[in-house]
């Protein structure tokens, strides 16, 4: 009987400190031994030119998502894992998200209907918490914590999905308490509609104007805020999804201070500029 289910040979071995060509072999589903020659496994993979490294962990994905005009975002299950595959991804983390007026725990088992069967790679969880009733902060999110769901997203902005500050600041002490982490879409709600209303009342449609209407501005005030509601609470979060200098100088500030604040961004906000959004003619090709 072969010691090893699978040999992959002659790859180049790429780790977070190392770069060197080498066998990997490997027994039920895990790596037993990592050689300069392993032989005679039950099947070999001639890696020999390819980079052969541990799986990529996409944190943030959205599949399957519904939006408020009834639009469902563009990847599903299958097309998502997929593509996370290709790029070298063994694992994605989408969002549960619970629509206002329905039970978080229904919402979890809604996308897990959706996942089953049609996916390539793992995926777990984070939940969206768009409606955090006393039934849903005193059972629901607290059961689901304990049953594995250990980090959530709120919005401070968009009308089906935001939560104000006395919510945002209960939230925050469930998540204390349960030891989860709270994610955090931070832009000041008020301050973009604003600006939305006043560049729609000029005729200012263009995508170029997203950028005008969500402004660094309101996204650092609102950053601010949310390491100010987790300070209060001694609530650990994570800004998501980071798009400029200022709110990253909050961020800055709060771990100086030696808060408990993590942060991640995009590509787009480290490739493309606010120029980019105004396509060829300041028409709808800059989307």
């Amino acid at each position: 009987m072969p010691e090893f289910d699978l040999s992959i040979r002659r790859g180049t071995i790429v780790t977070a400190s190392d770069r060197y060509v080498a066998d990997i072999g490997i027994r039920n589903g895990r790596i037993a031994r990592i050689a300069e020659e392993i032989t005679g496994a039950a099947e070999e993979i001639d890696a020999r030119g390819l980079l052969v490294m541990p799986g990529g962990i996409d944190a943030h994905v959205h599949l399957s998502q519904p939006t408020s005009d009834g639009t469902v975002m563009a990847d599903n299950f299958e097309s998502g894992t997929r593509a996370a595959a290709a790029g070298g991804n063994t694992t994605v983390l989408p969002f549960a998200l619970q629509e206002k007026g329905k039970s978080l725990r229904e919402c979890v088992r809604g996308y897990h209907a959706k996942a089953d069967g049609n996916c390539v790679i793992d995926v777990s969880f984070h939940l969206i918490v768009t409606d955090p009733t006393p039934h849903v902060l005193g059972q629901e999110l607290p059961a689901l914590i304990q049953d594995g769901y250990t980090s959530f997203k709120v919005f401070m902005t968009y009308d089906d999905l935001k939560l104000d500050d006395s919510e945002l600041l209960e939230v925050f002490e469930v998540a204390r308490r349960e030891r989860a982490l709270v994610m955090v879409h931070a832009e000041g709600h008020d301050a973009i509609k604003h600006m939305t209303r006043k560049l729609e009342e000029q005729g200012k449609t263009a995508p170029y104007y997203h950028a005008i209407a969500h402004s660094e501005i309101a996204e650092r005030e609102a950053t601010h805020r949310a390491i100010s509601h987790a300070q209060l609470t001694d609530t650990p979060i994570m800004i998501v999804h980071v798009s400029g200098p200022d709110p990253l100088e909050q961020i800055q500030w709060a771990r100086r201070r030696g808060l408990k604040v993590l942060a991640e961004t995009c590509p787009q906000y480290i490739a493309l500029t606010r120029e980019d959004l105004a396509g060829l003619n300041m028409d709808f090709e800059g989307a």
